[in-house]
């Protein structure tokens, strides 16, 4: 059977790919990049740039440009099949990722260039890939004992499932919220809003109106639905998808795996010598130290109080002049401010939206673009995609040539999001699924 992951290709064939594909093809990469790695480390003693670290990047990229689009296919088309292959690589790659990470020949490897005198000739995006690769490799466990590597291994493993699992809870309790409503009921919602609520109703098979938790749902129920029990209904259903609480109370419930989660990651920190897992987090990242992160934090909330508190002491009176509310609760503050705004300024998100129609939006962004950075943006006609809806841009610099980082951007932004960089630049594609054990939001 033909495998469209396996083949060499600028843009993902989505069409072609198949749940069926997914496992096979990853981990027939991983073997090959293992047993490649291998190689190149036996190839030579002396290692530079282009006789180590430029393969190892280069195998990294196929093995990105496979997984991606797998990725990417799970979060925006999710099917049982896919989430089964999607679930499947995940130990494959964490394990990956820690081979790579703990290889200590690599990591020696590494640290030769890093200490020779070619090191100064390489440009500063090298330089800085070579140590921030020599501090991944700490920070995957490469100077463990055996026991303590395997330990590592095995709590990378535990975060990806907690992290993939506490995903598709939320996913899963999301798309098993909806209800049908009148007009009535929707008062005060902009014709596009009704027009929307209204088609997902025939689409469903159902008469009337239909509401869910999708952001184009929620967002105008939210804002301009006059009726405040279905918005305090809409709310509390939003804000307790997967938990203990709401209207499916228990059935996605995600709370074991946050204390799951939190456990295992103190538990890795501290395998890595840390005090705590916030530690850990910040050696990848521009704060020094969660104390100073804190600092920061209450400097802001401290800078932003008394604004804050003036601005909801002003929607309090709006809204108890308006409809003789005691309180506000949650599901009113996007409500009356919308109300507010009109008030006070004769204007809404609505009134603006006709004036800012995506054909429209476009042009303009990419106008800015031509002339902060003279680059064309010109829309591609024929492409493979997963969607009818989605749209496909090449950006073009000069005589219409392609820039050069466009043929591995996709890939390589797809792979990269889930990245918390505690690995080696050589293991990170599979330290993605390895990190999403973060908790969405933290």
């Amino acid at each position: 059977m033909s495998n469209p992951l396996l083949e060499s290709h600028t843009l993902p064939p989505f069409s072609r790919i198949e749940p069926a594909h997914v496992e096979p093809a990853i981990k027939q990469l991983i073997d090959r990049n293992k047993q490649r790695i291998d190689e190149l480390l036996e190839n030579t003693d002396s290692y530079t740039w282009d006789n180590l670290l430029q393969p190892i990047e280069e195998l990294e990229d196929e093995l990105s440009k496979a997984w991606s689009p797998v990725s990417h296919l799970n979060s925006v088309c999710n099917s049982d099949a896919l989430r089964e292959a999607y679930n499947a690589c995940l130990p494959l790659l964490s394990e990956y990722g820690t081979w790579t990470g703990q290889h200590s020949r690599l990591c020696a490897a590494y640290q030769q260039i890093a200490d020779s005198d070619v090191f100064n000739s390489l440009d500063t995006a090298q330089r800085k890939s070579i140590e921030h690769a020599l501090r991944d490799f700490r920070l995957a466990g490469v100077a463990l004992p055996a026991d303590q590597k395997s330990q590592y291994g095995d709590l990378r493993q535990r975060l990806s499932k907690l992290g993939s699992t506490f995903g598709e809870n939320v996913l899963d309790a999301t798309n098993a919220w909806s209800r049908q409503v009148t007009q009535e009921e929707l008062r005060g919602l902009p014709e596009t809003a009704l027009a929307s609520a209204k088609q997902a109703a025939e689409q469903a098979g159902q008469d009337g109106y239909l509401i869910n938790l999708e952001f184009p749902s929620l967002s105008p129920v939210l804002n301009y639905c006059d009726n405040r029990a279905l918005r305090e209904e809409v709310y509390t259903a939003n804000c307790t998808r997967a938990s203990e609480l709401g209207p499916h109370a228990g059935q996605w419930d995600n709370t074991a795996l946050i204390l799951d989660t939190l456990e295992l990651r103190t538990e890795l920190a501290k395998l890595l010598g840390f005090n705590n897992y916030a530690e850990l987090s910040l050696a990848t990242k521009m704060a020094d130290t969660p104390d100073s992160v804190v600092e920061f934090l209450q400097q802001l909330a401290a800078q932003s109080l008394p604004q804050a508190q003036q601005e909801w002491r002003e929607l309090l009176a709006f809204a108890r002049e308006q409809d003789g509310l005691a309180s506000l609760e949650s599901w009113d503050v996007s409500y009356y401010s919308e109300k507010l705004r009109q008030v006070r300024y004769a204007v809404s998100q609505e009134d603006i939206r006709p004036y800012l129609p995506i054909n429209r939006v476009l042009p303009g962004l990419f106008e800015v673009i031509r002339r902060l950075y003279s680059i064309d943006v010109r829309e591609v006609a024929t492409f493979d995609s997963y969607h009818p809806s989605v749209k496909l841009y090449e950006l073009l610099r000069g005589e219409g040539s392609r820039c050069p980082f466009l043929p591995r951007l996709y890939a390589r932004t797809q792979a990269r999001r889930r990245l918390d960089g505690h690995l080696p630049r050589a293991a990170r594609v599979g330290s993605g699924p390895a990190n999403s054990g973060r908790l969405p939001g933290v």
